[in-house]
């Protein structure tokens, strides 16, 4: 069944074009891991690189209760001018997520799962959460369940979690030195007792490492969370990631601070920048060695919905949502015919894969010299792996490193107007400066459609307009605007500086 999800396919069989995933791609994350996990992440967008162009999330504002205190993080309730984690608009009972759920799910076929993620911590709320999910498990069976938590309650908490349809959890692990954890959280409530510092933080660790090793044993997926703090964590996270890889981890997700004062955090308040788009890079790089990486995460809301990078929360109000006539059982049903479909894409773009990996690599090696440098590429797309929106319409570009061997993900930016510091800190930029400047290192951009105006401006800025090949798949373009660049003598120039750890 085709869905036009995918598009056209562009490359020959003599390897003229480089086939997303043959050559390098970041498709090949999850190629090496046993077939029975790749089976549980291939349709989940938070698990899955591949799968997030595709398929949508939502979660579910249930948990507003913590157990512990972070100093990057700030609840916020009724607030919809933020996107960050902690944030909602607002909490709901067990009763009222499940109706938001069905509706969703009902709206947004490709919707295939149901997080709980906070706004406090899932297993402090243990009651309002488990709850969920049992009503879930019976009355939506076909949406996955998942679970995201700080790890301090998750040993008592692994039994239940193991009875629903619950096969994915993510843990927040920040550090496995005491140490390194009284500086990111300054207590944590411990049997009915608040508890400060080192002492505070080694409970912390002990909880989260072995209720990791009692999910890993009852064959649940488990993905780690870390937030890189400069100065704080950033050089040990390389030993969280090769602890959490040997416990039974499958995927390490570093994400960067977000730190900004007017979050009113701890960090923000005191001043601890964030980490720099080149800093994070090279940080999940070198904890690539012993983990596989996830670079496409959102940092989404406690209520997102949609696919990452967008949120439809405002469509599933509950009073929006009373007013909606659902027939869940005829919305599975549609649900199954859509998923089939585009798992019946994905597995035709796999098999385009394996048929064109023995004469890409050779081909591309052909063209472009094993010793030119690579370039970092902005891509702006509304899904589907393809490259379908307008340059003007984008609210996060997708980036990309091509190379002599290939294509891979290298994360996202966002493009909102923000503050450029120094003597002008205070005064916005207009939309368009503020995203050619959140492109900067990037070499080139491809888009659907441009404009004049924001065509000469990042002429200006030394980063080259693309709408040649709109709707095509984003890596094989990328590949294709690689090998121009090469045959024009581009590349022979040095590559832009990236975003510098002070901007």
């Amino acid at each position: 069944m085709q869905l036009n999800v995918i598009g056209q396919e562009n490359a020959a069989a003599d390897g003229s074009s480089c086939a997303s995933g043959s050559c390098g791609s970041s498709n090949d994350q999850m190629s090496h891991l046993p077939q029975d996990i790749q089976d549980k992440v291939k349709n989940h967008p938070c698990y899955s690189e591949e799968a997030h162009h595709y398929f949508a999330r939502m979660h579910v504002a249930v948990a507003p209760a913590c157990n512990i205190q972070c100093h990057y993080c700030n609840r916020k309730y009724d607030c919809s001018n933020e996107s960050r984690p902690g944030v909602v608009s607002e909490v709901l009972t067990p009763e009222e997520a499940v109706m938001k759920t069905k509706a969703v799910a009902a709206n947004i076929p490709q919707m295939t799962v149901l997080g709980i993620a906070g706004p406090g911590d899932p297993l402090a709320n243990p009651q309002r959460t488990f709850e969920t999910f049992r009503m879930l498990s019976e009355q939506a069976p076909d949406i996955k369940l998942c679970v995201s938590t700080n790890g301090l309650a998750l040993p008592d908490a692994v039994e239940e979690l193991s009875k629903h349809n619950i096969d994915h959890v993510t843990i927040t692990i920040n550090c496995v030195d005491p140490a390194v954890g009284a500086k990111i959280y300054p207590w944590i409530y411990w049997n009915n007792k608040r508890i400060y510092g080192e002492k505070a933080a080694k409970i912390l660790i002990r909880q989260q490492q072995k209720g990791l090793e009692m999910l890993v044993a009852k064959g649940i997926l488990v993905k780690v969370n870390s937030v890189m703090i400069p100065g704080v964590n950033d050089d040990h996270l390389k030993e969280v990631s090769r602890i959490v890889k040997q416990k039974g981890a499958f995927l390490h997700n570093v994400m960067p601070l977000i730190a900004e004062a007017e979050h009113g955090t701890f960090y923000g308040i005191m001043g601890q920048r964030g980490p720099s788009p080149e800093e994070l890079q090279d940080l999940q790089d070198e904890c690539a060695g012993d983990m596989n990486m996830m670079r496409h995460c959102r940092q989404c809301r406690a209520d997102a919905v949609g696919l990452l990078g967008e949120d439809r929360g405002e469509e599933f109000t509950l009073d929006k949502i009373a007013a909606m006539d659902i027939d869940y059982n005829e919305a599975m049903k549609k649900r199954a015919v859509i998923h089939a479909g585009i798992m019946e894409e994905l597995d035709e773009k796999e098999a385009k894969r394996k048929r064109l990996a023995a004469v890409s690599v050779p081909a591309v090696e052909a063209t472009v010299p094993a010793a030119t440098r690579p370039a970092l590429m902005a891509v702006a797309t509304s899904g589907g792996g393809l490259i379908n929106q307008h340059f003007g319409h984008a609210t996060e570009f997708l980036i990309y490193e091509a190379a002599p061997k290939g294509v891979r993900f290298i994360g996202h930016r966002k493009v909102d107007q923000y503050c450029i510091g120094g003597d002008t800190c205070g005064e916005k930029e207009s939309a368009l400066d503020g995203s050619i400047r959140a492109l900067k290192g990037c070499e080139a951009v491809l888009c659907s459609k441009i404009g004049y105006e924001p065509w000469s401006l990042l002429e200006e800025a030394g980063i080259v307009p693309n709408g040649e090949h709109a709707m095509e798949p984003i890596e094989e373009a990328v590949m294709a605007v690689y090998r121009e660049m090469v045959s024009n003598g581009t590349l022979e120039s040095p590559a832009p500086q990236m975003e510098s750890a002070s901007a």
